[in-house]
């Protein structure tokens, strides 16, 4: 099949994949492990097609997980399977260790980035909900060769809507992502429930991440999706939280919040609204659950 796809550039560094965006001046896009681009290019004709692709999975640099001045930083290389294997992230990031191993198959998680997942922007993407809970950074770069300009920012700045993302996949590159992890009292956790249909699609996913202080929640974050436009964190739903006991009871409560704040809509391919206001209170409580018992370890 012609895709009009006539360069595919697999650059070194990142001065290298920033020189070739320059050099073909908005006609070209960056990719990661390209599971969700190719996807989409099949359905898709016209001018508006790519004339290069920027495959940025083999810079120098940013193909690891790492311990960096605090936080837990992965490249824009890292695969899903990296993810998911690192001993940082399954202790100090346990959402999106399981968010990861549930993304498509094997054969997907082998190859496809969290740092496409999230360019993709998607508001039911996984690892997107579940690095939003643990208040993840994204490293955006959109300088030039001789100055790559690299800026860290909140990843909810990252979205304008279904699949639009704030981030020019011609012109700039997300080269890293990375977030604070867990430490004492704290846990966080993953829950989603799918529908296979071909392709694994998520009727609805809920990451959090919780802080005990004895017997109470100091604080929680909570990411999930779809539920608005883009990617969302229940704020008044983890104000809720705050400072009330890590109870079923109080869970159950919240629940009721969060559905009063989520946006649910039918999709034809996933599931009804109906549907997803049964699913979201199971997914709140199992989530909770398992974060406030691994924060009591």
């Amino acid at each position: 099949m012609t895709t009009g796809i006539n360069h595919y550039h697999l650059p070194a560094t990142l001065n290298d994949a920033l020189a070739l965006l320059a050099k073909h001046n908005g006609a070209a896009r960056v990719i990661g492990g390209g599971t969700d681009y190719f996807v989409d290019d099949a359905r898709e004709s016209g001018p508006d097609r790519p004339e290069a692709l920027v495959d940025v999975t083999r810079m120098a640099g940013w193909q690891d997980v790492r311990s960096e001045d605090g936080f837990i930083v992965i490249g824009c290389g890292a695969t899903h399977a990296q993810i998911v294997a690192s001993p940082l992230v399954r202790v100090g990031g346990t959402a999106l260790m399981e968010s990861c191993g549930l993304i498509g198959g094997p054969q997907v998680r082998n190859v496809g980035t969290l740092m496409g997942n999230i360019a993709h922007a998607l508001p039911a993407a996984d690892g997107t909900l579940a690095l939003l809970a643990l208040g993840g950074e994204i490293a955006v770069s959109g300088g030039t060769a001789e100055a790559p300009g690299l800026v860290w920012m909140p990843l909810a700045l990252a979205f304008r809507g279904p699949g639009k993302s704030a981030i020019d996949s011609a012109r700039q590159i997300i080269v890293a992502a990375r977030f604070v992890p867990t430490g004492p009292n704290e846990g966080s956790a993953f829950a989603r429930i799918m529908r296979p249909q071909g392709v694994a699609l998520p009727i609805a996913g809920l990451a959090c991440r919780v802080t005990l202080r004895g017997d109470e929640i100091a604080s929680a974050a909570i990411a999930v999706g779809p539920v608005a436009p883009t990617p969302f964190r229940a704020a008044q739903t983890e104000a809720f939280l705050a400072g009330k006991p890590a109870t079923s009871e109080t869970i159950e409560t919240a629940s009721a919040i969060l559905l009063s704040e989520s946006k649910l809509r039918t999709s034809p391919h996933r599931a009804t609204a109906e549907y997803r206001r049964e699913v979201l209170p199971v997914l709140l409580r199992e989530a909770m659950l398992n974060a406030i018992a691994r924060a009591a370890v």
